[in-house]
């Protein structure tokens, strides 16, 4: 166990290793004997382990695999578990785990097989660069209380694209009403002042324009005269 604590750079007095052990990582059934000491993982799955993960599994920096599934582990997440630095596998699935996924798991920059489904865990999948790689909604399956992605489950807060592209599409709408009842009113004013503020300025204009109205006014007074005394 000392060497999941800190790496060691002489090892020739552990040549005399005979013994042998079978273990499974990342789906694979790898077969250990001389090489027994520089195993970096530990498998407890499928046992009937109880109580919370002890928070000193957090020291055991050269862990290559942890695996606590199939349990009946409480508790939270360690907060700490960032601190394994070369963690490729994490698999704590089938449990009664409770709390926040922590965010220093975002840290294992080595992490690639990650198994939290079938848990009680709760609120947002962190967005790290690291977790996000990791786009699988099996990670996380039956943990009824998170959310985000790659979950379909939406946090409080966040919109759906369907409801941004109904705003986006209610916002061009109404700027192409704006911009049409604009354009009308600018051809109003532009129109209206261009005739009635030319009969303001000019006086000639102005007494042209009433007498051509009143000559218009004289000759529909005559034609309505001549047709009354027509009927009559």
């Amino acid at each position: 166990m000392y060497s999941l604590v800190e790496s060691f750079s002489n090892v020739s007095h552990y040549d005399s290793y005979i013994e042998q052990i079978t273990l499974m990582s990342k789906g694979t059934e790898l077969i250990y004997n001389t090489t027994l000491f520089f195993v970096n993982i530990i498998d407890l799955s499928s046992n009937n382990l109880e109580g919370e993960i002890p928070k000193e599994v957090s020291s055991l920096v050269e862990l290559g695999t942890l695996n606590l599934s199939t349990n009946h582990l409480s508790g939270q997440i360690p907060s700490k578990i960032g601190n394994l630095r070369w963690l490729e596998t994490l698999a704590l699935s089938h449990n009664q785990l409770w709390g926040p996924i922590p965010q220093s798991l975002a840290s294992l920059i080595s992490l690639s097989h990650l198994n939290l489904s079938y848990n009680n865990l709760a609120g947002r999948i962190s967005s790290s660069t690291q977790l996000t790689t990791l786009d699988d909604s099996s990670i996380y399956e039956a943990n009824p209380l998170l959310c985000g992605v790659p979950l379909a489950t939406k946090c409080l807060g966040d919109s759906t694209p369907a409801a941004q592209d109904g705003k986006d599409n209610k916002d061009e709408d109404d700027n192409e009403k704006l911009g049409f009842y604009g354009s009308i009113v600018l051809g109003f004013i532009i129109g209206f002042w261009g005739v009635c503020g030319t009969l303001v300025v000019k006086n000639s204009w102005r007494y042209a324009y009433f007498q051509f109205f009143d000559n218009i006014k004289d000759k529909v007074a005559l034609a309505i005269a001549l047709t009354v005394a027509r009927w009559h």
